[in-house]
């Protein structure tokens, strides 16, 4: 399911309904003009003209941009492709992919990939999702993910001046900050229970995985001796570094980046920095981050990315417009100009992070290269029951507090991933 958190990456005004190169729609006819729908609040005006002008260049065709609210749009999206009079090209929140594909609703994308990708390696977390049994589905339009978010003033307190590059250094640094703040209501790294896109990046750390196929069929494997390695850093580590009360609390209830404002704690892993400094702006200079170091010397933990893909409605009666929309979108001049140009967002491939990254804040550095290092939630319709029930949340939860021993946990949960990742 997309998350509306990572609005958070951007500072940009909502997008409202915009015609893409051209102030009055043309009139709809086959083959000249194309319907977008784009989500509200992740692209901005400026972002998706400069893609609608990218393929009026490539097409000479028209492109209609329609923005669609969050609430409830699944059902939205699921009712216009059942539709003949379907959009053409939707955004579709990167892990929500194998839902529409499962029941033929979206365009086989296969054939296509290359000429798609041009040459790019797409990130992982974003192209897994849109990839189902082996044919892909959709092409990626944006990423974002997480970085340590710290606090340079207090650290340098703690007698801690340079940011970690190993997981040792990381602990150490916690341990001193720990020590020069003993109150049992501060956290030297807070890190709510429920958050379980953070608490992921040690199970994949690890070597474990959420979830396996073979012969078509998912099944659970949080059991598996990596991922409860995995798991067991992850709880040692929230134990450890984060205060009691974390331990059965997602990220806004209590808003972390407020407890952090606030000087409640000394680092946090978020999105963005823009959350901190709405609610503190004297902050900035104070801010530091960098990439969640992995336990492998050199390496940085992998990421769970959230971003949208664009998908092609199976029932498009303009599907080579559709194909040349998504290229335009993809191709590494607008994913670098407008993508992370204009909106600052993370763009789609390895190679397109490496080039931008030296032209990037010295803040925004570790987003780009935490990106590079992602891991796909599972390729299967039913991963949206699992986002949806939030038994995710509540499974990293039990782990926290303690409710549930790691074993006991991990095979109650192995049990509903095996069930609702087989749903049909």
């Amino acid at each position: 399911m997309r998350r509306r958190i990572l609005a958070a990456v951007l500072a940009v005004a909502a997008a409202t309904a915009t015609a893409c190169g051209t102030d009055t729609p043309a009139p709809a006819a086959r083959g000249g003009a194309l319907t977008v729908w784009l989500m509200n609040g992740d692209l901005s005006d400026k972002a998706a003209a400069a893609i609608g002008a990218a393929f009026e260049k490539a097409t000479g065709a028209h492109v209609t941009v329609q923005i669609q609210e969050w609430d409830n749009i699944n059902t939205k999206i699921s009712t216009a492709l059942a539709q003949d009079s379907t959009p053409d090209v939707i955004e579709i929140g990167n892990t929500d992919v194998p839902l529409f594909a499962a029941n033929g609703a979206l365009t086989d994308l296969t054939p296509h990939h290359g000429e798609l990708a041009a040459g790019q390696t797409w990130l992982p977390g974003l192209a897994g999702p849109a990839t189902v049994d082996g044919h892909l589905y959709g092409a990626p339009l944006f990423a974002g993910n997480r970085a340590v978010i710290y606090d340079k003033q207090v650290w340098a307190d703690a007698g801690v001046t340079d940011p970690p590059k190993t997981l040792p250094e990381l602990t150490a640094a916690l341990d001193k900050i720990k020590a020069k703040h003993p109150a049992p209501d501060y956290s030297a790294f807070h890190f709510p229970g429920r958050y379980w896109f953070g608490a992921l990046q040690f199970v994949w750390d690890a070597g474990g995985q959420l979830a396996t196929q073979k012969d078509g069929k998912w099944t659970g494997a949080l059991e598996s001796p990596e991922a409860l390695k995995g798991l067991q850093a992850w709880k040692d580590f929230q134990n450890a570094y984060s205060s009691p009360a974390s331990r059965n609390v997602d990220t806004k209830a209590p808003d972390q980046a407020a407890i952090f404002s606030a000087g409640g704690a000394a680092a946090i892993l978020d999105t963005s920095v823009n959350t901190v400094l709405k609610n503190k702006p004297e902050l900035k200079d104070r801010l530091g981050t960098f990439p969640f170091p992995s336990g492998t010397p050199g390496k940085t933990q992998p990421v769970f990315l959230g971003g949208s893909d664009l998908v092609v409605a199976a029932k498009s009666r303009n599907s080579d417009l559709a194909l040349a929309y998504l290229k335009a979108a993809t191709d590494p001049a607008v994913q670098r100009d407008a993508i992370a140009g204009i909106d600052g967002w993370t763009p789609i491939s390895t190679e397109l992070i490496d080039r931008i990254t030296p032209a990037l804040p010295p803040i925004d550095v570790a987003f780009a290269t935490a990106a590079k290092t992602s891991v796909a939630t599972p390729a299967a319709p039913g991963w949206a029951t699992i986002e949806s029930d939030k038994s995710i949340n509540t499974f990293f939860a039990d782990i926290a507090t303690g409710r549930r021993p790691i074993a006991d946990a991990a095979r109650e949960f192995d049990a509903h991933l095996t069930e609702a990742l087989g749903a049909r």
